[in-house]
């Protein structure tokens, strides 16, 4: 078969570039103003100098840049999805360097990307010693991505509904179905993003009813919402000592890790739909256990402290926030590996968290038992439900490729890690906190320890498979594909 050459519109991609980029920009603006509060003139100074170099860029592609053709497809899509994570990490990272918050070009990269993607996890020591500048906009790179840049864009330029927006919202929204909640694109993402912004909203005002200042609580839930889990202490969470806030948050990480369609749907009025969801229940069932596993464990093993803070550490790994109220390396390495498990299984698709998602572990479950009753019975024709709803053998084919890569690039990460003098554990716990966007780590990357302390190869490692994770393996991976690049 002769193969061609694709015809794949790469002006239109740079183009649409552009105007992300000039977004990117005018976010940037807001840590400037921060910093003129603040009266951090340094900062004031990285702020506009990023915000001028992004906003050049973009406006270069964006206006210097004319396709004949404008319209997105398929391939233009998921090639745009896939390197705008990398651009706005590329121009994210100026900040921490204009600043002298980061002084590497690797550390800086880590750092946004790890923000961009809600991973959390970070390779500076002393974020107290930071400018408010610098925090908020940790806190803000956690926020854009958590619910997508892509999404957002879809949100505030209506033209793109017009200009391959379907491809966009099914490139970049993770899942394995893709709900389209009005019947515009631009219309669905503006929904989203109105539950998201409500969300953050809320739990911001209730932050700063209890302890923590208005800096300190507008950071906080930035970073929460998103799932994201940049803090603005050292001792992230543990930080307020303030059960209050240890209790708010809890609520707010499992709620960030319910799918935010069905909270717009309930919020609509129909709240039937998210108590009666099948994944909702299986998500709110997994977390009781492992408390339930991992308290009875602590009281055995004499490390119980509260069951708060077993709520929260566990929460926090299954839903990717990453944060901290207490060093759960001194729970034992049984614990360790239950955090491991609520990690790679994740919380709801659709939601903002990482992970495989429940969904899929559900649909895998599912799959296996029916894969038992057709030994005993191999001529039955049996079908995967999940919520009442039959799934398509496709994507039950497609689900299982997905655990499969994801597992191969898992290991895989694990042993480069390894090889870069890494103990195995910590190198394993390393891997999955990059694969699933956690930022929880363990051993010399641990609550005693620091992200820091990795060597440049690793930490380059870590951040490719931050972003593989983040768009759910196949709208990085194709793109490496010969198949993409050919008719």
């Amino acid at each position: 078969m002769i193969r061609h050459r694709s015809n794949i519109n790469l002006l239109v991609v740079l183009r649409m570039m552009g105007w992300l980029l000039m977004i990117e920009a005018l976010f940037m603006l807001l840590p400037l103003i921060v910093g003129f509060i603040y009266h951090e003139l340094n900062s004031v100074k990285a702020f506009a100098l990023s915000a001028l170099i992004t906003a050049g860029s973009g406006a270069l592609m964006t206006f210097g840049l004319h396709p004949r053709n404008t319209d997105m497809h398929r391939r233009e899509g998921l090639l745009l999805t896939a390197s705008v994570w990398v651009f706005f990490t590329v121009f994210g990272m100026l900040p921490f360097l204009f600043d002298n918050a980061l002084t590497t070009v690797t550390d800086a990269f880590f750092e946004a990307m790890s923000g961009f993607t809600t991973t959390g996890a970070s390779v500076m020591t002393d974020v107290e010693s930071a400018s408010h500048s610098i925090l908020i906009w940790r806190a803000i790179m956690n926020w854009i991505g958590g619910m997508g840049i892509i999404l957002f864009t879809l949100a505030v330029i209506p033209m793109l509904n017009h200009q391959g927006g379907i491809q966009l919202f099914n490139a970049e929204v993770t899942g394995i179905t893709h709900d389209k909640l009005r019947p515009r694109i631009s219309q669905t993402a503006k929904s989203l993003w109105m539950v998201y912004a409500l969300l953050t909203v809320l739990l911001t005002a209730l932050l700063w009813l209890g302890p923590m200042n208005a800096f300190d609580a507008i950071c906080q839930s930035l970073s929460t919402v998103s799932t994201g889990g940049f803090s603005t202490r050292n001792s992230s969470i543990a930080w307020w000592d303030s059960t209050y806030v240890e209790v708010v948050i809890t609520i707010f990480m499992f709620i960030g890790g319910i799918n935010v369609a069905l909270i717009y749907t309930a919020l609509t009025g129909k709240v039937r739909s998210l108590l009666t969801n099948g994944t909702v229940r299986a998500y709110a069932g997994v977390v009781l256990v492992f408390v339930a596993i991992c308290a009875s464990y602590q009281i055995y093993n004499g490390t119980f402290e509260n069951i708060g803070d077993t709520f929260f550490t566990l929460i926090a790994a299954m839903t990717s926030t990453g944060f901290g109220v207490t060093n759960y390396d001194a729970w034992g390495p049984f614990t360790t590996m239950l955090l491991m498990v609520l990690m790679f299984c994740g919380a709801c698709a659709g939601s903002t968290t990482g992970g495989v998602k429940i969904d899929r572990m559900i649909l895998l479950v599912k799959n296996t038992f029916n894969e038992f009753y057709r030994v005993l019975h191999p001529n039955s024709i049996t079908t995967v439900r999940v919520n009442g709803k039959v799934v398509p053998h496709s994507s039950v084919m497609k689900t299982i490729a997905f655990l499969s890569i994801y597992l191969m690039i898992f290991v895989m990460g694990g042993i480069i890690l390894t090889a870069l003098d890494l103990p195995v554990l910590d190198a394993m716990f390393a891997s999955l906190t990059a694969i699933s966007n956690i930022g929880l780590g363990s051993g010399i990357t641990g609550p005693e320890g620091s992200f820091a302390v990795l060597p440049d190869a690793a930490k380059w490692i870590m951040a490719v498979m931050m972003l593989i994770g983040r768009l759910e393996l196949f709208t990085v991976l194709i793109v490496f594909t010969r198949d993409f690049w050919v008719k």
